[in-house]
């Protein structure tokens, strides 16, 4: 059986590349929160490596609508 490899740092992962898409969209971070019906601060707070913000699968699923993305693609490595 293979060894599964998992990433211990997932959160940070998903943050950065929800930043980086978001940028290659041309948005803002309170453009991206007005288009998935959130707060500004809180989509900062996501994108922030300073707070350890955890959140939904609701919301991941709704940036990468908004952004046009899969959602493979804000998770992978």
């Amino acid at each position: 059986m293979n060894q599964l490899v998992f990433d211990d740092d997932i959160y940070n992962t998903i943050r950065h590349n929800i930043k980086k898409c978001r940028k290659e969209k041309g948005l803002t971070a309170a453009e991206l929160a007005e288009l998935i019906g959130r707060s500004h601060d809180f989509v900062r707070q996501i994108e922030s490596e300073k707070v350890a913000y955890n959140f939904s699968v609701e919301t991941l699923y709704r940036i990468s609508v908004a952004l046009d993305v899969s959602l493979d693609k804000l998770i992978e490595k």
